[in-house]
C-alpha cells in the first residue's frame, strides 16, 4: 500500500504496522466533511422517492413472504457471484427443491445457500438482538459454515492483520491494508454505537456511510463483501425503511464494479464521500426502480394465474399450490406434499395439472424430479 495515494486524514489516517509498511485506520462516524452540493441533494431526492414507492409496493403484497422468498435467492447468487462463485439462481432453487443434506450441495451451492440463511436468520434474530457487533458475529458464522473461508474461524473477529490485493500477492504488494485487530476493534464499537445512535443525517446517506465504513475496516479474514452486502436490506428494515427485503446492491456492484472500488477507495485516499454517496444512492434508485418492476410483474402474474384456476371443485387447494410456485420456482412434488400437508398422490395430481396448462415444465430424471416455472424465473432473473 503506497502511503502517498492517502493524502487526506479526514476520513481515516494511517499507522505503522509490525509486519512492515502501513494500515488504514478509518475515523469515527459521522464524516465531517460531508458537503450538501446540488448533485448530491438530487441523487438523494431520487433514491428518496424510489426506495419509498418500492416500500409502497411491498407493504401492499397480499403475501409478501412467498414473492420476496425468490428475490432474496437472486441477492444471494449475485452476491456471492462477486466473490467468485458460479452458482445459479436455478441451481440454488434445484437444491433446495429436492432437499438434499447441505454437505451433498456443490460447493458453490453451499456458499449461496449460506447467504440465504444468514439474511433469513438476520431478519428474524433483529426480533430481539439489535444489528450489533453479535449479530455481525453470528451471520459471519453462518456465511462461512462449511464452505470457503471457514478455516479462518467463522464467526469471529480477525485476531492478525489481513490485506486487500490481487490473487496471490502478500501484505508488500497489498492495494489496501485495514486497521490492525487492536484499532480494528476500536472502529468496530464506534461503528456499532454510530448504527444505534440518533443521527440527523438521511438514513440512506447514513447506510452508505456505514457500507463502506465495515468495508475499511475489514474485520473478517474472509467474507467481508458478502457480509458488507448483506448488512444493506437488514438495516434498511431494521431501520423501518422497507417493510421486506425487497432491496438488493449487488447487481448495481457487479455492474459497476471498477467504479464501486474506485470510489471506495476515493474516500479512504481523498476523503471524497460525495463521490462515494452519490454512486451509492444512484445504486440504492436503481434498484429500487428494478426491484418496484419486478415485484409488480411477478403480482401480476400471480393474479393471472388465480383467475385461471379459482373455479372447479378442488380450486382453493390448486390455488395453494400455485401461489406456492412464487416462493420456490423450482419445486417438486415432495415439496408440495411437505409445505401444503397433502397427500403425495393428491400433490402429484396437482402438479400434473400445472405441467399441462403449461405453468410448469419437469426436469431431470424420475428421481429427484423438479419442476420449473419457467415465466416466474423469467421475471426474476431477466432484465427489466
Amino acid at each position: 500500500m503506497n502511503p502517498e495515494d492517502f493524502q487526506e486524514t479526514i476520513s481515516g489516517h494511517l499507522i505503522s504496522i509490525p509486519e512492515g509498511g502501513f494500515a488504514y485506520v478509518p475515523n469515527p462516524l459521522p464524516p465531517r466533511n460531508l458537503t450538501w452540493d446540488s448533485g448530491l441533494i438530487e441523487v438523494l431526492s431520487l433514491a428518496d422517492r424510489a426506495l419509498g414507492e418500492l416500500a409502497g409496493i411491498g407493504r401492499s403484497l397480499p403475501n409478501p413472504h412467498l414473492l420476496v422468498r425468490p428475490f432474496l435467492r437472486r441477492e444471494a447468487v449475485l452476491s456471492s457471484r462477486i466473490e467468485g462463485t458460479q452458482a445459479s439462481l436455478a441451481d440454488v432453487l434445484a437444491f433446495e427443491a429436492i432437499q438434499l443434506p447441505l454437505f451433498d450441495a456443490p460447493h458453490d451451492v453451499r456458499e449461496v445457500h449460506n447467504y440465504v440463511r444468514a439474511l433469513e436468520y438476520g431478519l428474524e434474530r433483529m426480533s430481539s438482538l439489535p444489528v450489533s457487533l453479535r449479530l455481525i458475529c453470528e451471520l459471519h458464522g453462518i456465511l462461512l459454515e462449511g464452505v470457503r473461508g471457514e478455516q479462518f474461524r467463522a464467526g469471529e473477529f480477525r485476531q492478525g492483520q489481513n490485506f486487500i490485493g490481487p490473487p496471490g500477492g502478500s501484505l508488500a504488494t497489498a492495494t489496501f491494508v485495514p486497521p490492525p485487530p487492536k484499532e480494528m476493534m476500536e472502529t468496530l464499537q464506534q461503528l456499532e454505537l454510530y448504527i444505534n445512535e440518533a443521527s440527523n443525517l438521511p438514513p440512506l446517506i447514513r447506510l452508505g456511510i456505514i457500507h463502506y465504513q465495515f468495508e475499511a475496516i475489514h474485520p473478517f479474514p474472509d467474507g467481508n463483501g458478502r457480509l458488507g452486502r448483506l448488512l444493506v436490506p437488514l438495516l434498511l428494515c431494521a431501520w423501518n425503511l422497507l417493510p421486506q427485503p425487497l432491496l438488493y446492491l449487488s447487481a448495481f456492484f457487479e455492474t459497476n464494479r471498477p467504479d464501486y472500488y474506485a470510489n471506495l477507495r476515493g474516500v479512504s485516499e481523498k476523503g471524497n464521500w460525495n463521490a462515494w454517496l452519490s454512486f451509492f444512492l444512484s445504486g440504492v434508485s436503481s434498484q429500487a426502480i428494478d426491484a418496484a418492476a419486478r415485484v409488480k410483474r411477478i403480482n401480476d402474474l400471480r393474479e393471472n394465474y388465480r383467475q385461471r384456476f379459482q373455479q372447479g371443485r378442488s380450486a382453493a387447494r390448486l390455488l395453494q399450490v400455485v401461489d406456492l410456485l412464487f416462493a420456490r420456482p423450482l419445486i417438486s412434488v415432495r415439496t408440495v406434499e411437505e409445505e401444503l400437508a397433502l397427500p403425495y398422490p393428491t400433490a402429484e395430481r396437482y402438479i400434473d395439472e400445472l405441467v399441462k396448462q403449461g405453468i410448469l415444465e419437469g426436469t431431470g430424471k424420475a428421481r429427484n424430479r423438479v419442476f420449473r416455472a419457467n415465466e416466474i424465473l423469467q421475471v426474476i432473473e431477466k432484465s427489466v
